[in-house]
């Protein structure tokens, strides 16, 4: 089987993701893999030492060699405006400032997909109490940009269903509008 991304090599690497109950199988040759941060290993591949190092959820950039110095001798990723290294922001779970996003931006990806269940996109959420009308008003914007496609696409019927449900939304929200003002 072809790699799904590129097409052009063989898919070695078959994903399956399940996202609120919607299953999605991706393959993906090696390098379409890590460019999607699917997955992230060193250049040199994986040794003993990584493959412990993965399991035990251990940074061996903390390991210091008898002389003082980092093994590897690599210089770590660090913001310019508060010093926080990536691997403190690894073990800490929060940036030191609103630059370290941009600092660390080319390696979250991969985080987010692991922590939001390999969403990377966070589209914010209001809360129910405190929302009022504004779920409602969501859905009205939503409808009507739905409506604006399918007049573009002359679907008639369809578009007339919507119209009637942003009536009765916009109905709602005057309702509660005029219980809030009481």
């Amino acid at each position: 089987m072809q790699c799904q991304e590129c097409q052009k090599r063989p898919a070695t690497l078959h994903f399956t993701q399940v996202i609120n109950g919607n299953k999605t199988e991706v393959q993906l040759c090696e390098v379409c893999a890590k460019e999607k941060g699917y997955m992230s290993y060193p250049e040199d591949g994986y040794s003993l030492h990584n493959l412990l190092t993965g399991l035990f959820n251990f940074d061996s950039s903390q390991m210091k060699s008898p002389q003082g110095t980092q093994f590897g001798q690599h210089t770590e990723l660090q913001c310019s405006k508060c010093d926080m290294t990536f691997s403190e922001f690894k073990r800490i779970g929060k940036f030191g400032c609103a630059e370290c996003y941009h600092t660390f931006s080319t390696h979250l990806d991969p985080i987010f997909r692991r922590v939001h269940s390999g969403n990377t996109k966070h589209r914010g959420k209001i809360p129910k109490r405190k929302g009022g009308n504004l779920h409602l008003k969501k859905q009205v914007e939503s409808y009507k940009t739905e409506l604006q496609k399918l007049i573009v696409n002359e679907a008639f019927e369809e578009a007339a269903t919507v119209r009637d449900k942003i009536k009765e939304l916009e109905m709602q929200i005057r309702k509660k509008e005029a219980g809030e003002d009481r």
